[in-house]
């Protein structure tokens, strides 16, 4: 089951849409879903979860919390909303694609995709892109 959540004004509209997506994301890597919540937030509550549990003083545009078990995919990914939009400017994208690139990131670190050297940063950033090209095709 895939909830998603708000601490902040923004709101994802046709969630069953970004549902699906998610959840044929997570089918195609030959993993069972769990229980997977977004919560949408602020760059103060992301900081917050940052310092709380990682220990680390900086801003980030998303955490994830692993409760995976075995082959069944669960967590919790925040997200900061303020953060997606500012790396959109930055990088010149949409809003849009830079929120499915941040979401298809916290399920691919759920699935076992690591990014913390250049070699997995890179299978990381091709299967983002692999994950968003699936959110406009039909399921």
């Amino acid at each position: 089951m895939i909830d998603f959540n708000y601490e902040t004004d923004f709101e994802l509209g046709e969630e069953s849409k970004y549902q699906q997506w998610l959840e044929f994301c997570v089918i195609l890597e030959k993993k069972v879903l769990g229980d997977l919540s977004y919560i949408f937030c602020s760059d103060e509550y992301l900081l917050n979860l940052n310092k709380e549990y990682l220990h680390h003083d900086t801003f980030t545009d998303i955490i994830t919390f692993d409760y995976c078990e075995g082959n069944t995919i669960s967590g919790d990914i925040f997200i900061s909303v303020e953060r997606v939009k500012e790396n959109s400017e930055i990088y010149k994208g949409t809003f849009n694609d830079e929120l499915l690139r941040v979401m298809a990131h916290g399920v691919l670190h759920l699935l076992g995709y690591k990014d913390k050297s250049e070699e997995e940063n890179t299978l990381m950033r091709s299967k983002e892109e692999e994950k968003i090209k699936l959110f406009h095709v039909e399921h």
